[in-house]
């Protein structure tokens, strides 16, 4: 099993990682940020994303797919990719990662595959 500071470490492992943040869903608040990407406010950013969180499970409900899980989301920017997995681990409930890569370095299928293993081994 991982610490935060393992897994922030991991997640800055991936090719084309520019920042990292474990991010309280409930309180938009970072519990742990690594890397910086220039001109972004990885805290700033940690705490903006818990709305695309929120609105994404609002709409799971109102659509009635009570039984389905958010895997992560993806925002797509020009230069960038933003990447958000919540943690679905029995210490990590209303946790989730927040991942920004940058789009010409980055594996978008392989940087998702390797913030599920940081998850797996994660332990809060």
């Amino acid at each position: 099993m991982a610490t935060t500071e393992t897994a922030l470490k991991e997640a800055m492992a991936i090719d084309g990682a520019l920042g990292v943040a474990l991010v309280d869903a409930g309180s938009g608040m970072a519990l742990g940020t690594l890397g910086a990407a220039a001109g972004l406010d990885l805290a700033l950013a940690a705490a903006g994303s818990t709305d695309l969180v929120r609105a994404q499970q609002r709409a799971l409900g109102a659509l009635g797919l009570h039984g389905e899980a958010l895997e992560d989301i993806l925002t797509t920017l020009t230069n960038q990719y933003h990447l958000i997995r919540p943690l679905t681990g029995a210490g990590g409930q209303g946790l989730y990662l927040y991942l920004v890569l940058d789009r010409a370095r980055a594996n978008l299928a392989m940087a998702r595959h390797l913030v599920r293993r940081v998850e797996a081994e994660l332990e809060v």
